[in-house]
């Protein structure tokens, strides 16, 4: 698999405490084994954009800012204040077959269940996620655990994480998060 995708992209860095536009609030340094390091210049570029507004800078992302704007939930994401977004990348939606994502990407209803399943109110750091039950926008809950480099959401893999923008936290996972 090829090296993951944020840094490319969104430039991230372990030096986001010192990035120009870094909120107090903002996480500290991006998790995961997907996160190669990048310069501080291109930190603040994500850290002052809204969510939807940076992962349609993600190429890996695409078809998860798709859905979100198939959904219309651009604007509700993008002004949402301090949540953090499970992100899954193009191959985890490449994993659901096929059928079953027409039929959801059809579905309005079920589009927007599945995609604010996504998103956990506040923004949380790998602290916060150690042994985590965390309410989404849906309304139901997602496990986080792990520690270090390595967490799971349910049974998703966290690929790269803590990664900040101007108002989430984001996590981006190896599976698209069914609700129950």
């Amino acid at each position: 698999m090829k090296r993951f995708l944020l840094a490319a992209a969104l430039g991230l860095s372990a030096t986001l405490a010192g990035a120009p536009g870094a909120s107090a609030s903002a996480p500290g340094a991006p998790i995961g084994p997907g996160c190669p390091a990048a310069g501080e210049s291109d930190v603040a570029a994500i850290t002052g954009t809204p969510v939807v507004t940076a992962a349609s800078q993600v190429p890996e992302l695409s078809t998860l800012v798709s859905a979100i704007k198939q959904a219309g939930l651009t604007d509700k994401l993008n002004s949402a204040s301090d949540v953090t977004v499970f992100a899954p990348t193009d191959q985890a939606f490449a994993a659901v077959p096929k059928d079953t994502l027409n039929k959801v990407l059809a579905d309005q209803q079920a589009l927007t269940k599945i995609l604010t399943y996504h998103v956990a109110e506040g923004r949380q750091t790998p602290d916060d996620l150690s042994d985590a039950r965390l309410t989404t926008l849906e309304g139901g809950t997602v496990h986080v655990k792990g520690a270090g480099e390595d967490y799971t959401v349910n049974q998703a893999k966290v690929l790269c994480g803590n990664v900040p923008t101007l108002n989430a936290s984001v996590y981006v996972i190896d599976k698209v998060l069914m609700p129950e």
